[in-house]
């Protein structure tokens, strides 16, 4: 561990036992310098109770006395044997609790849209637990009619960069494994930055040679069209009659 346990009480105690500068501070706790200042002035962590990191293995007084003596002097975190391996810690992550009601959300994304994740994957993107999973997956929830599928990443409960790590290990295992993908699959495995980049496809032909002359009835425009006789023509025709009358009159 690079920084002590409940940073800011032990800055609180620091402040209030010893004198050690601001930046000394700060720097050790990994706190902001003005975030010090804060706590100095009564502005900040009002309330937290003091935490001693030298009763708490944390830190020697023969450091502390460095740091007075010398303000240029930087505290180092005293060993902690039990500490090794915490930043590595597995299993689900923590999810604050005002994001904790959009985890169901998230689930039924991540089942609908890559069901090629398995329940452990999904567990560390979202932190939540299989059986929770497992009833989305079954739709045996409690509240599964009122769930709508949210992206994770939207809803803040973790990275894109995770998420798409997430999707091609799997595309990685399931190749290994000799399973097939359709077309939808791997578009999905496709990440943000290679989709961003590449140009959209085009939806219809840019150009179809020889149909643009062509008119709505399929004929073709420099066709001639067949000559229909003039509607007039039928009522001007020769009167016999006539020619009958004057031929009985010679």
């Amino acid at each position: 561990m690079n920084k002590p346990i409940m940073a800011k009480a032990t800055a609180v105690w620091l402040v209030d036992n010893t004198t050690l500068s601001f930046r000394q501070i700060a720097e050790f706790c990994g706190l902001h310098e003005l975030e010090i200042q804060g706590i100095a002035d009564g502005d900040v962590a009002q309330g937290v109770k003091g935490f001693d990191p030298i009763t708490n293995n944390q830190l020697d007084q023969a450091e502390i006395d460095k740091g007075e003596a010398d303000p240029a002097y930087n505290l180092k975190l005293k060993f902690n044997a039990a500490a090794v391996g915490e930043e590595k810690r597995r299993g689900p992550r923590y999810t604050p609790l005002s994001k904790r009601q959009d985890r169901p959300a998230s689930i039924l994304w991540l089942v609908k849209f890559h069901p090629e994740l398995t329940d452990g994957q999904i567990s560390k993107l979202v932190g939540t637990t299989k059986p929770t999973i497992q009833a989305i997956r079954e739709r045996t929830h409690w509240n599964i009619a009122n769930i709508q599928p949210i992206d994770p990443v939207a809803l803040g409960l973790c990275k894109q960069s995770e998420l798409d790590g997430a999707v091609q290990k799997a595309a990685r295992k399931k190749a290994a494994d000799g399973g097939l993908m359709s077309d939808d699959e791997r578009r999905k495995l496709v990440s943000t930055e290679q989709s961003l980049g590449m140009e959209p496809e085009p939806k219809m032909p840019t150009a179809i040679s020889g149909l643009e002359t062509f008119t709505l009835s399929g004929r073709h425009d420099d066709e001639k069209e067949d000559k229909v006789p003039d509607a007039d023509s039928f009522f001007n025709l020769p009167d016999v009659g006539d020619d009958d009358d004057e031929d009985d009159d010679r």
